[in-house]
């Protein structure tokens, strides 16, 4: 089985350009939007909130800006080409480069997904007791079926689906938050930029991995496309609705984020930040067990909407660099392997996805660095091609990632 692409595009009519006729258009950032906000984040940010309060919050303001900024840009590079960013780098680089993108690409689908399952294990063991590897294979089993849903029903449906899990993921952490007395005074002080050691470096780079999703930004593309069907020629209406979908679902994204950092800077210790057991039993003991389970709830919408999103970015990147989809079913098997092989072996699963997203982050320039250049380049972007300005702002996210990540393999060499 393999998933197929549906042509939903419209006669675009004057109406396009009322606000309802453009919310009627929206729909393919929050799907991009759910791999903002994965279990991975949860463990990232519920740790630098644990053992940092406040003082991060700065990074993950920044972080959900250039979220903004690059999902646009993967947007508008596909609205104005036809293509998606994989399928532009195959055509334009040479075939060892194209491989080894193809290769670093699937490593951080690998990452990204061994995040996600082990969430919803973990989930599914707070909310029901189950073991963490059927957990797993549950958690697994979920997001293949939301993928036949996708390929059978249509990509209205499989929107759908994932953005009532975002709801429950929203109302799951903001209500948890809100429940454990999140301090406006440490809010405000945590947009001061600021670092305390080499651990909230560490912790940085997580969060940027964590926010700023490097599968996403070789998926959203994808997601336009199969909604809207062919995207050229529609440039100034599909643009008017891909500003408002990504504002508001990246907007959406950065406000659950804040939320779990939130969480583990007013109800949490350091001692329990790098466990989602120990931050769950924690609010239990802290505030009860209501706020306790909306927690758990929240993480396993995370998981099971995240996984089946991840999965499908896989695909668009191995028909993108390599020219071919893959089954499905291989898919969903190749990358849900590691993941059962993590869980199998015991390893503490908040230390696991905490790794995950750094690995991520370092997969991030590769995405981003393509993407600035072709965006600015109106042989190929034509009259949608970037302004000076948005070249420099985009070039400017990729710079700050890129020195960060070196500054923590010096940092961790050097230590």
């Amino acid at each position: 089985m393999t998933i197929t692409h549906p042509r939903e595009a419209r006669t675009a009519t004057t109406a396009v350009f009322r606000t309802p006729a453009l919310l009627r258009m929206t729909g393919p950032a929050f799907v991009a939007a759910v791999a903002y906000v994965d279990p991975g984040n949860v463990a990232t940010n519920i740790t630098a909130g644990a053992r940092h309060g406040y003082l991060l919050l700065w990074v993950l303001a920044g972080a959900n800006i250039m979220a903004m900024l690059v999902q646009y840009l993967s947007a508008k590079l596909t609205i104005a080409t036809g293509a998606t960013l994989p399928e532009i780098c195959a055509r334009r680089l040479r075939r060892p480069a194209r491989l080894a993108m193809w290769a670093q690409a699937e490593t951080v689908a690998i990452a990204t997904d061994l995040a996600e399952v082990v969430g919803g294990a973990v989930a599914l063991h707070l909310l029901f007791g189950t073991p963490l590897v059927a957990g797993g294979l549950i958690t697994g089993a979920v997001s293949w079926v939301m993928l036949v849903v996708q390929s059978r029903r249509g990509q209205r449906r499989f929107e759908a689906v994932v953005i009532a899990l975002l709801a429950v993921i929203l109302v799951g952490f903001v209500f948890t938050a809100f429940d454990g007395g999140v301090s406006l005074d440490g809010l405000v002080s945590g947009l001061v930029p600021g670092l305390s050691g080499t651990d909230s470096l560490f912790l940085s780079c997580g969060i940027l991995g964590a926010t700023v999703m490097p599968h996403a930004i070789y998926l959203h593309g994808a997601l336009l496309r199969d909604r809207h069907g062919e995207p050229r020629g529609r440039g100034r209406e599909l643009l008017r609705a891909t500003r408002l979908d990504v504002l508001t679902a990246m907007g959406l994204a950065g406000m659950v984020n804040a939320a779990i950092l939130a969480i583990g800077a007013a109800a949490l210790s350091p001692a329990v930040g790098a466990s989602l057991e120990g931050a769950y039993r924690g609010l239990a003991a802290g505030l009860g067990q209501v706020p306790a389970a909306f927690f758990a709830l929240a993480l396993l919408a995370s998981g099971l909407a995240a996984t089946s999103v991840g999965t499908y970015a896989g695909t668009v990147i191995a028909e993108g660099f390599l020219g071919r989809w893959s089954s499905l079913s291989m898919r969903r098997l190749a990358t849900l392997v590691p993941a059962m092989a993590v869980l199998a072996a015991g390893a503490e699963p908040g230390r696991v996805l905490v790794i995950s997203q750094v690995v991520l982050s370092f997969g991030i320039p590769f995405a981003l660095w393509p993407l600035v250049m072709f965006t600015r380049r109106r042989d190929l972007m034509g009259r949608l091609v970037n302004r000076p300005v948005t070249t420099v702002c985009a070039a400017a996210c990729a710079s700050a990632v890129t020195v960060l990540n070196c500054a923590l393999v010096w940092y961790e060499t050097a230590g």
